[in-house]
């Protein structure tokens, strides 16, 4: 294992927020079991007392969730001149078998967790908690994907080893790439301009809609949102990745955040992901606007949501598309 200061920090904050999840966990089961705000028993006056603390050390450790993606992929950029044939975060996670998993079991827990935080902020807004059923399902749903997320980790790091001799972004984007560079190879090959731009611009729209109507069509928002997260960055694989580097063949996307090219890529993914973020936590809660105590509350957080979404999504095709106009590149 190699003991780097971002590594060993991964490390401790994963095995904090294992276990304060499998702590909260437990006590979610009992909530879920029992919770009853119409009874005045010592049980549940317990309960309500405990609440409060077990959602603040959740919310901690979610917090901690969401830097961890970005952490962990700056981690394996600076780890990348200590393996032979990397030359950024894409060689160094293709080191082993567990890179590319852990990476994308961080981005799916990414979402869960700020999904969460959406949901525990609003039903802490209402005195009775009429959705803490649903905030802890989700919570014990979540649970089992972070954990297998730390343990995979954890393989990860264990098992670097800098005598191997690893591939680097060229031939894993390239047509000859084998195993994982299979399929980001084919990626690099998406006609995706023109279907990047039509999907913002509906996203765009629906979230001006969300936001005037308040909350309106919310569901069917977080999908395209979904769908934008997905298309955008397979659109940076296959197109826009080419005008930052200015080379036709070039198409990794974890070259965008070395200081070669302005760090290009932090602004991209950190607007990309938080728009995608604030756009299913938009949806997550529609539904909750039922409860009588959040009828009015529901729809003044996805407003202001929907407008953190579309602020991300208008920020990243802004970038996207200064890029398109001031780059050297010139493509068919």
């Amino acid at each position: 294992m190699i003991l780097h200061p971002s590594v060993i920090a991964l490390l401790i904050g994963s095995a904090l927020t294992g276990f304060l999840l499998l702590s909260a966990a437990t006590y979610g089961i009992t909530v879920i079991r029992k919770w009853d705000m119409g009874s005045g028993s010592e049980e549940q006056l317990g309960l309500e007392r405990r609440t409060y603390l077990i959602s603040t050390m959740v919310s901690y450790a979610f917090g901690f969730q969401l830097l961890s993606l970005f952490l962990f992929v700056y981690t394996a950029d600076e780890l990348c001149p200590l393996f032979t044939g990397a030359m950024c975060a894409a060689g160094t996670l293709n080191v082993n078998a567990y890179g590319y998993p852990t990476l994308l079991l961080k981005i799916t827990n990414f979402f869960l967790a700020a999904v969460w935080l959406v949901v525990n902020f609003v039903d802490n807004k209402a005195p009775d908690y009429p959705q803490i059923r649903k905030k802890y399902v989700l919570l014990l749903l979540c649970t089992p994907t972070i954990l297998a997320e730390a343990a995979l980790q954890f393989l990860y790091f264990l098992r670097l080893n800098p005598d191997v001799i690893t591939s680097c972004c060229g031939s894993l984007f390239s047509a000859e790439a084998q195993d994982a560079g299979t399929a980001m190879a084919s990626i690099s090959g998406l006609p995706l301009r023109y279907p990047f731009f039509i999907l913002m611009g509906l996203t765009l729209a629906a979230a001006l809609l969300v936001f005037r109507r308040k909350g309106a069509g919310a569901g069917f928002y977080a999908v395209l949102c979904a769908a934008a997260f997905v298309v955008s960055l397979l659109a940076v694989i296959s197109v826009f990745s080419l005008y930052y580097y200015e080379l036709p063949t070039h198409h990794c996307p974890f070259c965008l955040l070395k200081s070669d090219y302005g760090y290009a890529g932090y602004p991209l993914y950190i607007v990309l992901f938080g728009g995608t973020a604030a756009g299913l936590g938009t949806g997550a809660i529609a539904p909750f606007a039922k409860s009588p105590s959040l009828a009015e509350i529901v729809p003044l957080v996805q407003r202001k949501l929907a407008l953190a979404s579309f602020i991300g999504y208008a920020i990243f095709t802004a970038l996207i598309l200064v890029k398109l106009m001031t780059s050297n590149l010139t493509l068919d």
